[in-house]
């Protein structure tokens, strides 16, 4: 934990005017969130990808978070007072997770060993508490709902190994760090390796294209069951909010919208919001049948879907992640997290899940990613 002079300024009480935020995965789900709410309260913002970012009002940072000192070279000019840490990277084991995600946190970090850092934010999930990917959910985990100050899982996760990161640099460095426990995030991106709201949108488009079932990919437990959602947005102000109030340093927080429904409830009202035939509409037959299984065998149908609907992009693997969807729908339990302790500090945002999800749909339409739904 860091430990600070109790004699000096407080590092999340300076002046708005001088903060400038390291947004780190800027073009993913929650990184653009990040940019949008920054830029909205007046905040200089700069946005470190492998790729760059051409985002107006954001200075880009381009470099590589595996290489040291791409790494180095980037931030050697940059001075910013408060990070904000969203990326990883999947590899084939949790050992290699652990190994890969935990020094891309180590490395960020010593690169800004000079910086003014007053604060790191860093987004990690509820693998927290259910454990890995090839270990997920299957051992003993807590009792939902979820609460921050669960031990730890006796097994290997990256999560954990980038918490020990953070929180070995803010010894050093002196900074305050929060970091940020989301559910399933619900946001705008293109590309993105965790995005089950376009996922479930491009699945709808081929059953409405080719006359296929609309079905829940998941478990009886997951489709039964109580479970809640994040929406991005609702994130980056919990992450700008912990970054800023004195409530918000050294501790974790859950974030999810604050309701809770069940799958049965809201399949339908999604595929009514995508246009997809009640009668075509299924839940779950016995086993998962995961969208893995279901639509890889159509995905060679999405070009010439594309072309005739005039959406803009051709390459279905940009828009679709069929494995991490059918991961999170796929749990054997119900999943619900408490919110209790950022409410109790004074974070009180909320938001609807449908609205997320229909308000996501229409940012895909406009951007035509998915098609118009006939009224």
């Amino acid at each position: 934990m860091t430990v600070r002079d109790l004699n000096a300024p407080d590092p999340t009480s300076a002046d708005p005017a001088r903060r400038t935020a390291l947004v780190v995965g800027a073009s993913g789900i929650t990184g653009s969130a990040l940019v949008d709410q920054l830029l909205d309260e007046g905040w200089e913002v700069l946005a470190l990808s492998r790729g760059g970012s051409s985002r107006a009002g954001v200075r880009s940072v381009p470099a590589d978070l595996r290489d040291p000192e791409s790494l180095a070279t980037a931030l050697a000019d940059v001075a910013p007072t408060h990070v904000f840490f969203t990326a990883w990277q999947r590899q084939a084991t949790e050992a290699e997770n652990i190994a890969v995600n935990g020094a891309m946190v180590r490395d960020l970090l010593a690169a800004l060993a000079q910086a003014p850092l007053r604060h790191v934010a860093l987004v990690t999930g509820l693998k927290h508490y259910l454990g890995p990917f090839e270990a997920y959910a299957a051992g003993v985990v807590p009792d939902t709902p979820f609460h921050e100050d669960e031990p730890r899982l006796d097994t290997p996760n990256f999560y954990y190994a980038q918490e020990d990161e953070l929180f070995a640099a803010a010894e050093r460095q002196g900074f305050t760090w929060s970091v940020h426990r989301s559910h399933t995030v619900i946001g705008y991106a293109v590309g993105n390796a965790m995005n089950m709201g376009l996922t479930v949108a491009v699945a709808a488009t081929l059953a409405n294209e080719l006359d296929l079932p609309f079905r829940f990919p998941g478990s009886e437990a997951q489709w039964n069951g109580l479970t809640d959602m994040t929406d991005a947005g609702l994130l980056a102000e919990q992450m700008v909010w912990a970054s800023t109030d004195p409530a918000g340093a050294d501790e974790p927080f859950n974030i999810v919208n604050g309701d809770v429904f069940r799958w049965r409830w809201m399949w339908p009202r999604l595929a009514a919001h995508l246009g997809v035939d009640p009668a075509r509409v299924e839940g779950p037959q016995g086993d998962p049948q995961p969208f893995e299984e279901q639509l890889t065998p159509h995905e060679g149908a999405w070009p010439a879907i594309a072309e005739r609907l005039g959406l803009a992009e051709a390459d279905i693997t940009r828009l679709a992640s069929w494995w991490h969807t059918d991961a999170d729908l796929g749990r054997p339990m119900e999943v619900v997290t408490d919110m209790s302790k950022s409410r109790e500090a004074g974070f009180l945002g909320y938001r609807r899940t449908e609205r997320a999800f229909t308000e996501l749909f229409d940012r895909y339409r406009a951007e035509r990613l998915i098609p118009e739904v006939a009224r």
